[in-house]
């Protein structure tokens, strides 16, 4: 029996379902992510010292005075935003407006702009900063590149994705890592001070792991973590808090 021989529609059709079939797959495994921890549900309801609010971002505003130092944050990859929530809040009560960004796939590289909403709705907050954990602080890079207005940039168990920023003075940076972290290694993240201002801080957290800088769960690949969360958590917190002072005038 003679076989058809293939046509120009036939191999154009068969390249659209596999392109299909790949699309639909990398959907798949990108809205694939951990649970969130009872921590990060109740860090996302209002106190009465912070208003929650969840729209095209999450915003948590201190209401006892207005805020002039803004920190807008980038969720790790396959990570939810809401996640992120207790440091937020944390950050919150220390008197910083936080905003967490949504990510587009949960991969905050698809959004690198989202930043762009957050300062345009809070013309009262004059001085910025961006971070990100994991795959978001690479994504924050990205948009402090495009920024220069953002005075400040966060790193929580990440680092950049190129070099452009190593020749801002301008641009104040902070570097937190684990100890422990088995999927964003010290050794990696000191490595990164090469393609960073000669101002960038490094700050170690012992015992701690990759995880526990937000609440997700475990983590495929990650070392155990010989502090608390809650620990790891107050740690965080507090450098962030001390380095956002520092870009006040």
């Amino acid at each position: 029996m003679k076989l058809p021989k293939p046509t120009w529609k036939r191999s154009f059709a068969v390249i659209l379902v596999s392109l299909l079939i790949i699309a639909v797959s990398f959907t798949l495994w990108a809205s694939s992510t951990n649970p969130l921890m009872p921590e990060a549900e109740q860090a996302l309801q209002d106190t009465e010292t912070i208003d929650v609010s969840q729209a095209g971002y999450i915003a948590f505003m201190p209401l006892e005075a207005q805020p002039t130092m803004g920190y807008i944050f980038y969720p790790g990859g396959r990570v939810k935003a809401e996640a992120y929530s207790p440091i937020a809040q944390s950050l919150a009560e220390e008197g910083y407006f936080v905003a967490i960004v949504y990510a587009p796939l949960n991969l905050a590289f698809f959004g690198i702009g989202a930043g762009d909403a957050v300062i345009a709705d809070h013309p009262e907050i004059t001085t910025w900063a961006v971070g990100g954990h994991s795959l978001g602080g690479v994504a924050a890079s990205l948009y402090a590149t495009q920024n220069t207005t953002i005075e400040g940039l966060v790193f929580e168990a990440s680092y950049p994705a190129d070099s452009n920023l190593r020749d801002r003075g301008d641009l104040k940076v902070l570097s937190i890592y684990a100890t422990n972290d088995g999927l964003a290694k010290p050794e990696a993240i000191l490595a990164s001070s090469k393609d960073l201002p000669q101002n960038a801080q490094f700050v170690a957290i012992e015992g701690g792991n990759h995880g526990q800088f937000g609440y997700y769960g475990l983590q495929d690949g990650d070392g155990a973590a010989t502090i608390s969360h809650e620990e790891q958590t107050d740690l965080t917190v507090a450098a962030v808090s001390e380095f956002l002072a520092s870009l006040l005038p």
